[in-house]
């Protein structure tokens, strides 16, 4: 079982990811003309990246799918080489990389949302 710290990491990630979806839903051209969109993307992925980087510190382990150093590879090129980004990869990156990396982590989702919801209870009594 995953603990409260964990937890609230893992729904970082899947509230970061489903924002993603938003601006892949906007289209590859709306984002490729669109610098903001470009700037919120790469938000969501430097945060995303961060938290991995805390989970793999917490000893979280990946499931099969993840590879915890690649996400963090990619936060750390977005925050020191922003310069460097190609938009065409960033955007593979958010329509294509992220939808897996969701998918990969669902049941670290749910196991979170249920630690969460029993600890609130608890917390209540």
């Amino acid at each position: 079982m995953i603990d409260r710290s964990v937890a609230k990491e893992l729904l970082h990630i899947k509230g970061w990811l489903e924002s993603a979806k938003r601006i892949v839903s906007r289209g590859e051209k709306a984002y490729l003309e669109d610098t903001l969109l470009q700037e919120a993307g790469d938000s969501l992925m430097m945060k995303i990246g961060e938290a991995a980087n805390r989970l793999s510190h917490l000893d979280v382990k990946a499931p099969p799918g993840v590879d915890w150093s690649i996400v963090i590879a990619n936060r750390n090129f977005l925050i020191h080489r922003y310069d460097a980004a190609d938009r065409r990869q960033t955007w593979q990156t958010l329509a294509l990389n992220l939808p897996e990396l969701g998918e990969s982590l669902t049941e670290l989702f749910a196991d979170a949302n249920r630690v969460l919801n029993n600890s609130s209870e608890l917390d209540q009594i």
